[in-house]
């Protein structure tokens, strides 16, 4: 279907998975055990209710936001994602180019398939960092290395997951390492002929920031072995307070929820916090970060960085988050339907669908910048 007839975030969605093998559509799409998690981060977007102001000035909403001394043309950007190539070769370059091209940060997940130089080229001062913490402190410190010396400012530690979750798509799919494909799914992805080319064309995707760290000979099997070899590792606060002492740059954490984990991260001097649960891929029962957004911000005060993500499909969900207290918004999954189906034009899409629905929004409930958000009575909870 052509991309001008994708309206939404949802349409994105079905033209994603057409595209994409069971398989690879079942890694992205599928959450923890159960799945409720998933369910719960849109439940807790659909309970909250925008009031809306009338016979106000709504001509020409701006949504400029200022994050790290940068002023970003919208309140929201591109999150971390692991194996995005597995969607479309060059998937996270495709991402990073459709982020800068529309004044947008662009974090590169430590599991990406693109290194961490090559965003930075493409993307410019557009580009974060994501960090896995290897179980070898050397491949950890030449990963702030060589984050730091291409320019990287922002770097993205992410701590929700110390453990491997239980992920039962992938269990039942075979796509847990070491990967046990049976022939159901091998024949399946012959129906899905666009991306088996892809495939094809390019070669298996890589975890190319890992690939210096495997060996000179190491192909796309023996880098992933590598990799599910060195991480999770279990994190510690020790661990978090020496990371600070060696990064010089802006320092993000993602994952937390417990209020008294935000405070601890503060006293620790993390720069920033991302409230997530992993888009509902690791603890199952963990709460929406919507619903502890207004906790975590209460616990740490007006002064720290708040961003969540997890759940976002709508441009009114952005302004919800907003609303209960975030500073900036992060997109997964929206962006990833987008590049999947249709390379950087559909992400770029994605990005425009979102900022059109964020505009609305605004002009709906009657303000005029995000920036004023906090200070109109604009939201009520059902």
């Amino acid at each position: 279907m052509p991309l001008r007839r994708m309206h939404n975030i949802e349409d994105l969605r079905r033209a994603a998975r057409a595209y994409l093998p069971r398989l690879v559509w079942d890694y992205f799409e599928g959450g923890a055990e159960d799945e409720q998690c998933l369910q719960r981060n849109r439940a807790a977007y659909a309970a909250v209710e925008l009031l809306p102001n009338y016979l106000v000035d709504v001509s020409a909403p701006d949504t400029r936001t200022t994050l790290f001394g940068h002023s970003w043309r919208s309140c929201f950007g591109i999150a971390p994602m692991g194996l995005q190539g597995f969607a479309r070769a060059g998937a996270d370059a495709m991402l990073a180019r459709a982020a800068a091209a529309n004044g947008l940060p662009f974090v590169l997940s430590g599991a990406g398939t693109a290194s961490v130089e090559s965003i930075r080229a493409v993307a410019g001062e557009h580009a974060w960092f994501q960090l896995y913490v290897a179980k070898d402190k050397a491949v950890t410190r030449d990963l702030l290395r060589r984050a730091c010396d291409s320019g990287i400012e922002v770097l993205v530690l992410t701590v929700d997951a110390p453990v491997h979750s239980k992920r039962e798509r992938d269990l039942r799919n075979g796509f847990v390492p070491p990967p046990h494909i049976r022939w159901p799914l091998l024949l399946e992805m012959l129906r899905h002929p666009s991306w088996c080319l892809d495939m094809l064309r390019h070669g298996m995707p890589r975890f190319e920031n890992w690939a210096p760290y495997a060996g000179a000979e190491a192909g796309a099997q023996a880098i992933a072995d590598y990799f599910s070899q060195q991480i999770p590792f279990t994190q510690t606060w020790q661990d978090l307070a020496e990371l600070r002492q060696e990064w010089p740059g802006q320092l993000v954490l993602k994952g937390l929820l417990a209020p008294a984990d935000a405070v601890r991260a503060a006293a620790v001097g993390v720069d920033a916090l991302i409230l997530s649960n992993h888009g509902g891929r690791v603890l199952d029962s963990a709460p929406s970060p919507l619903t502890q957004l207004p906790l975590v911000r209460a616990a740490v005060g007006v002064e720290m960085p708040l961003m969540i993500d997890s759940g976002i499909r709508r441009g009114s969900d952005i302004v919800k988050a907003l609303l209960q207290g975030a500073d900036f918004v992060w997109i997964g999954r929206p962006a990833l339907y987008g590049v999947a189906a249709y390379g950087q034009a559909g992400a770029e899409h994605a990005i425009a669908i979102l900022q059109k629905e964020l505009e609305l929004t605004l002009a709906q409930i009657g303000c005029m910048r995000v920036s004023a958000l906090a200070t109109n009575n604009v939201l009520t909870l059902m």
